[in-house]
């Protein structure tokens, strides 16, 4: 074989062996393939060998052509004529190719490895083509193209090449399954794959949003607005007096538009515009000869236009008279039309617009075309009535869907459409013809007996139907619905003869059986419905609500290997709305043994921790106790040691429970969880409530000798005692706390005993010990200030605050107590130092920023608090309290827009909200206020202020009711923060009260210091 390149860029190979043939029979092959003139073959041919002479005795070999050898076909550049006038040289071959369709496998630049831009759907992943051989006379060896023939062999019998381009992302495996089918294992594959890339998603997209949110507002905090940048400055903008205002120079207008000057032009007006203008004005005191001609009788429109609008109405109205005048009785002279409901019914006549008019003669015709055409296609005959229904044509219309009805007998919708546009009286008649020609149409049966007005005829139709059709299950209902209680129920037993496949009509026979034919019933459709669970869970009812609670567990266990022994895949989700539903129907026993038999259906054993406690706190959410409840205490019984669902068990049954439910749980759970402190303190907590402190007592004991070394079990030990006026022993157990090496809290409640008691020595003693063991705790501190300064000890008071400050920094209540004793004794100057200091101290604080502020209100320094109120909100932009303080400071024309601001930068604050709830109380809108006021104590239950502004609303503007119910709220969360709160609840002689006795001083304390500000 030997490959010969030709000059339109193709190479051929020509199955010939150099050794046996000759140059002329080589020449005359080529000029028979290619139509290559053969003097030109003997030019390329010569020029390897330029002593050519006979070329029939020549052969290629002599030539240096071996197998696999490339001959290239070279046109010689001769200027002017060829010698001995050659004809013309061949015209160049068409290119057939362009203009025929590719191959089926076809990829336009594969060979040069252009591949990005194939596609799966086309042909798969696209391989690179073998690399051909060295065809060039130069690479005239042999051996090459058998071992590339080898290779590819080998390439074939392993089914991918290894030489092929290596893929980024598949690796070297990319084309190893490029010619598989795409079935229903790679496709659920997939689905797998791509439910788990959601998973993986939805977890993180909280925190990512988060972080999202957070690079956004720091963001704009860097690069904030122009109108953001000087909303301070345009606020105080009002403050500028009209002197001020005048003094401003104007900016002027120096725009390159109006430099530019504007072009005008002057068009002449045209005379007819003139002539026009002076026809109007005009008087005409001689007729034209169009009106000469009709006699005078016609007045031309463009000489009188018609612009007397009052004149058009006087027409009307004597239009409406005249039509009124027909109306009435010639005879006695008085009308027979009622004024009033003539109107009303000239309102209620509707108008059609010529559209509509267009359209409904379109559909019309269109109609007419269909039912002509196709005379037993019934929709075009109720299509045809309808338009004529909608044109007010009911007369057309019932003629329309009677030659329906004879054209198409056997159609119920026919019939239907008859008997609606038919008279009452006639309604019976026509569904009688069609119930005649269809008796198997059950619609048919149940519109003729809506058509009934007894309910024993129609009692008496759907019978009728059912002689016709006794397997039609919505017949036998409509019947059944009629039916008193025997007869219903003799109905059924022969409705489930006729319809055994029917669950409804089982469990209606059911329910309407004694507690044994019931029972009979319901095995009997076990029998013909096998796979049907309601059936179990219906037994199961049946024998919870005849007191026989021992077989319901056992009938649901049962059920459920039944259906799974069926085939039927348990859905866990269907089944706990199952157990659901029975809670709401009373069935609670039945909802537990749901609950425990298929609670752990298809969840994970490392996830069934956390599937369980989702569950239940959804139940609860969607008012489902005691499904919540079995849920819980099906968990309990797999997870014994897990205080965590001990413990919101508990806070369930605190919530939803008896106190004996909860005080049985709290004493199983100690049981199986005894080094669970707050289990121990929730039950001693939940007896001192209920008024049975010696039990409180006994359970905080068990707990002490279970938990020998808890600091909280002995602060609950001593805070029972303490509140229930017990001070005796409870320094006696502070002092045994101390004794074993008590922390710091510890000391402080100590110190707090004694100062209830009055020992100022023993409160002093005991300060002083406990900072010599824990000088970093800032409370022991505060506590040693405040006692200097109860007895005016101001000095003392001033060095115990610095002194706490040395070890305690950071701590912004000595700051702010420090602060408060420096503006009492030596004035503004040295607090606002103080303030300073702690501000660079503690950067980022808004408590000190808002101390600050106040400082500067109460010595009447208003610009100087509305200066420091600004370098605040740039420090602290999403502070609640600076935003609520900003609020009450604007003046009240700029309140709205302040508090607009704030509730941008910081909405579900609750110092904003309150702070717009005021603004509504000033404004007289009560029901926003109460909104508002509801909204910050659920912000911010804890909080007493509060809960005292809105206990203070209610006062003013609620019902005793609400009054009541607000102090309830109050008292069940337990406030114990606030400005005004804590310093109430704190004092000595508040030591004991209860909260709303607190509650009721701090609404007095609030009423004070509205007065004193107004």
């Amino acid at each position: 074989m030997v490959f010969l390149s030709i000059p339109n860029g193709e190479t051929l190979s020509v199955d010939v062996n150099p050794n046996a043939t000759t140059i002329s029979a080589f020449e005359q092959l080529i000029h028979q393939r290619t139509d290559l003139p053969q003097p030109l073959l003997r030019y390329s041919l010569r020029m390897r060998n330029p002593s050519l002479a006979n070329p029939d005795s020549i052969l290629l070999s002599d030539l240096g052509v071996s197998r696999f050898s490339t001959l290239i076909i070279q046109i010689p550049l001769l200027g002017g004529m060829q010698a001995g006038g050659a004809a013309p040289p061949p015209p160049k071959p068409r290119l057939d190719f362009l203009n025929s369709r590719p191959p089926s496998n076809y990829v336009a630049g594969l060979g040069r490895g252009a591949t990005g831009f194939t596609t799966r759907s086309d042909i798969g992943p696209a391989r690179a083509a073998p690399d051909l051989p060295d065809r060039s006379a130069a690479a005239a060896a042999a051996p090459a193209p058998v071992e590339k023939a080898e290779d590819d062999e080998e390439a074939e019998e392993k089914g991918y090449d290894e030489n092929q381009k290596f893929d980024e992302f598949e690796g070297n495996d990319a084309g190893l399954f490029a010619n598989a089918e795409y079935d229903e294992d790679d496709k659920e594959a997939d689905a797998i794959w791509e439910s788990i890339d959601q998973r993986m998603d939805s977890r993180r997209k909280d925190r990512r949003e988060a972080k999202l949110k957070e690079e956004i507002e720091k963001y704009r905090a860097s690069n904030p607005k122009i109108t953001e940048q000087f909303a301070d400055l345009k606020r105080k903008l009002h403050t500028l007096s009209a002197d001020e205002w005048d003094s401003i120079p104007e900016i002027g207008d120096y725009s390159l538009r109006n430099k530019k000057k504007k072009f005008e032009s002057f068009v002449p007006i045209p005379d007819t515009l003139l002539e026009k203008a002076k026809k109007e004005k005009e008087l005409v005191m001689a007729l034209d000869p169009k009106s000469r001609a009709a006699g005078g009788s016609e007045t031309p429109w463009g000489q009188t236009p018609v612009t007397d609008l009052t004149a058009v109405g006087e027409g009307r109205g004597t239009v409406l008279s005249l039509k009124l005048d027909r109306l009435s009785d010639s005879v006695s002279g008085q009308t027979v039309v009622d004024p009033k409901g003539y109107l009303t019914d000239l309102k209620s006549m509707k108008r059609t617009t010529d559209e509509e008019i267009y359209d409904r003669n379109r559909a019309r015709l269109l109609y007419k075309s269909l039912t002509q055409s196709n005379p037993k296609n019934p929709n075009g005959w109720i299509a045809a009535a309808r338009v004529e229904e909608m044109d007010g044509k009911i007369k057309a219309a019932r003629l329309q869907i009677q030659r329906g009805c004879e054209e198409c007998p056997k159609n119920e919708d026919v019939w239907l459409e008859a008997c609606r546009l038919a008279n009452p009286e006639d309604a019976k008649a026509v569904i009688a013809r069609g119930v005649k020609l269809i008796p198997n149409s059950v619609k048919l049966w149940l519109e003729a007996a809506k058509l009934e007005r007894d309910e024993e005829n129609k009692s008496r139709v759907l019978r009728k139907g059912l002689e016709h059709i006794p397997d039609s299950v919505r017949l036998w209902k409509a019947v059944v619905e009629l039916a008193n209680e025997e007869d219903a129920r003799i109905l059924l037993h022969r409705a489930v003869e006729c319809c055994p496949l029917h669950l409804e009509l089982w469990l209606a026979l059911a329910r309407l059986e004694t507690y044994e034919n019931s029972r009979k019933v319901l095995n009997r459709a076990r029998e013909k419905l096998s796979k049907e669970p309601a059936i179990w869970i219906t037994a199961a009812k049946l024998e919870e609500a005849n007191g026989n609670t021992q077989m319901v567990g056992k009938i649901i266990e049962r059920g459920i290997k039944t259906l799974q022994r069926e085939g039927v895949v348990i859905d866990r989700e269907n089944w706990m709305n199952e157990a659901e539903a029975s809670e709401r129907a009373g069935s609670v026993a039945t909802c537990q043994a749901i609950i425990k038999n298929t609670i752990g259906i298809g969840v994970e054993e490392e996830d069934r921790k956390r599937t369980w406690v989702a569950d239940a706190e959804e139940c609860k959410k969607r008012g489902s106790i005691e499904t919540a409840r079995a849920i819980y205490a099906h968990s309990l019984t797999v997870f014994l040691t897990k205080k965590s669902i001990w413990l919101k068990a508990a806070q369930l049954e605190k919530s939803h429970g008896s106190k004996e439910s909860l005080d049985a749980l709290l004493r199983k759970a100690v049981t199986y969880v005894p080094q669970a402190e707050v289990l121990w303190l929730m039950g001693a907590k939940e007896k001192w409530l209920a008024g049975d402190v010696p039990a409180a007592r006994a359970i905080l004991q068990e707990a002490y000798a279970a938990i020998p070394n808890s600091e909280e079990i002995w602060l609950a030990a001593f805070k029972l005692e303490f509140e229930n006026k017990e001070p005796e022993r409870a320094r006696m157990l502070l002092a045994k706390a101390r004794e074993r090496g008590g922390t710091e809290r510890v000391w402080m409640k100590s110190a707090i005993v004694e100062r209830e008691l009055g020992d100022v020595e023993a409160e002093r003693r005991l300060i002083n010990e406990g900072l010599k063991q824990f000088p970093r705790f800032f409370k022991l501190w505060l506590m040693r200030g405040q006692l200097e300064e109860r007895f005016n000890h101001l000095e003392q008071a001033r060095k115990a605050y610095e002194s706490g400050l040395k070890h305690c920094p950071e701590c912004v209540p000595l700051w702010l107590a420090l602060a408060n004793l420096e503006e009492r004794v030596t004035g503004l100057n040295k607090a606002r130092a103080i303030l300073t200091t702690a501000r660079k101290k503690n950067p980022n604080v808004d408590e000190l920023w808002l101390a600050a502020i106040r400082v500067e209100l109460r010595h009447d320094n208003k610009r100087e608090a509305e200066h420091l109120m600004s370098k605040a909100l740039q420090e602290c932009p999403t502070s609640g309290i600076l935003w609520a303080a900003d609020v009450e400071m604007a003046p009240r024309p700029r309140r709205k827009t302040k508090s607009m601001d704030a509730m941008k930068k910081c909405d579900r604050d609750p110092h904003v909200t309150a702070a717009v709830a005021k603004l509504f109380w000033q404004d007289k809108k009560v029901e926003k206020a109460g909104a508002w006021l509801k909204r910050a104590v659920t912000l911010a239950p804890d909080i007493g202020d509060f809960w005292a502004l809105y206990y203070k609303f209610e006062l003013q503007h609620g019902t005793e009711e609400s009054q009541k119910e607000v102090l309830a709220k109050c008292v069940a969360c337990e406030p114990k923060h606030g400005e005004k709160w804590q310093a109430i609840s704190k004092a000595v002689e508040n030591a004991h009260q209860p909260i709303d006795v607190i509650l009721k001083k701090v609404v007095i304390a609030l009423s004070k210091e509205q007065k004193a500000a107004a």
